[in-house]
């Protein structure tokens, strides 16, 4: 059993390198933030209130990582609502147990999300910390709703990319940054291909550590 942990800022390219090497690897892959939209999702369909700790940690406790379904948890309003339970410790530690459980899943799991080398699965065996400039990132949001036919500011996307960076990095519980031993890939001029054989090399070489 392997544990790969991907960290990183929203929109640097974790999400698609994840998922790209869970399928490479045959490995479970697992993206945690969708764990605490899913928690707020059942706050919100139950119609239970988003600053009540003892309710979300009970939401919490019962989400199924299994079923969780990206393109309903990528609503507005349910990352809005997430945001706001996201900062609980007692939904943290409800949630860091679940992922934690699920990273040990044969044969590997690859986990992403913002705490996954610090917090949630210190002892991995390769851990990476994906990131590219706030610039670069905003116009990949941009360009992804202009893609799906919506009408987007970039200005006003690049502005929000740099307030959940500073939320992100700046929490008291948790805060995004790399861990010591993380191997940085900055995609910001990089093509996710380019990071994918970074990353496949480093995979390699721990797998081979194993046998």
């Amino acid at each position: 059993m392997i544990t790969i942990a991907i960290d990183g800022p929203a929109a640097a390219g974790k999400g698609t390198l994840s998922r790209q090497i869970a399928e490479a690897y045959g490995f479970h892959h697992l993206d945690t933030g969708l764990t605490y939209r899913a928690t707020a999702k059942a706050l919100l369909d139950a119609g239970l209130p988003l600053d009540d700790e003892a309710v979300a940690e009970r939401m919490a406790l019962e989400v199924e990582l299994a079923g969780l379904d990206r393109s309903v948890l990528s609503a507005h309003a349910i990352g809005e609502a997430a945001s706001k339970i996201a900062v609980m410790p007692a939904v943290r530690r409800a949630l860091v147990e679940a992922q934690r459980a699920f990273s040990r899943k044969e044969p590997g799991t690859v986990l992403d999300g913002r705490d996954i080398g610090t917090v949630v699965c210190p002892d991995a065996a390769v851990k990476l910390y994906v990131t590219a400039s706030p610039e670069v990132r905003a116009k990949r949001r941009y360009d992804e709703i202009v893609g799906n036919g919506a009408v987007a500011d970039y200005a006003a996307i690049f502005d929000d990319v740099k307030k959940r960076d500073e939320r992100d990095m700046g929490r008291a519980d948790s805060p995004l940054r790399p861990a010591d031993d993380a191997h940085l890939l900055d995609t910001s001029e990089m093509s996710i291909e380019a990071a994918f054989q970074a990353a496949k090399s480093l995979i390699d070489a721990a797998l081979i550590k194993k046998i």
